[in-house]
C-alpha cells in the first residue's frame, strides 16, 4: 500500500514562491511515475507537472518556466517548486503516484492560495 502526504501549501502573495513536498511510503516507490495535479473551486482536477521513474519531466503550458518538479528516491519525496505564483495558481494541489502494473495513488491535497 502506497501512502502519499503533501505539505508546503499556504498563503503567498502574487509573485512569491512555495515548495510543495510529497512524502511517500510503501514498496517500489522508485518505479512509480509521479505527478502533481491541482483543482480549483468549481473546476476539474488538472495535471500540472509529472516526472517519470527515469526522471523525464513534463509541464502544462501555463506553468512552464515557473514550476519545477523533482524527485529524491532516497528520501521517497517528490517536490514541486513554484515560483512567480499568480492568483490563478490558487487551488488544492494533489500528489499522484502511478504505474500501469502497480496502480494509482493519491494524497489528501494541500491548499495553495495566491493573493493579488
Amino acid at each position: 500500500q502506497v501512502q502519499l502526504v503533501e505539505s508546503g501549501g499556504g498563503l503567498v502573495q502574487s509573485g512569491g514562491s512555495l515548495r510543495l513536498s510529497c512524502a511517500a511510503s510503501g514498496r517500489f516507490l522508485s518505479l512509480y511515475n509521479m505527478a502533481w495535479y491541482r483543482q480549483a473551486p468549481g473546476q476539474q482536477r488538472e495535471l500540472v507537472a509529472s516526472i517519470t521513474s527515469g526522471g523525464d519531466t513534463n509541464y502544462v503550458d501555463v506553468v512552464k518556466g515557473r514550476f519545477t518538479i523533482s524527485r529524491d528516491n532516497a528520501k521517497k519525496t517528490v517536490y514541486l517548486q513554484m515560483n512567480s505564483l499568480k492568483p490563478e495558481d490558487t487551488a488544492v494541489y494533489y500528489c499522484n503516484a502511478n504505474r500501469v502494473t502497480l496502480g494509482t495513488h493519491w494524497g489528501q491535497g494541500t491548499q495553495v492560495t495566491v493573493s493579488s
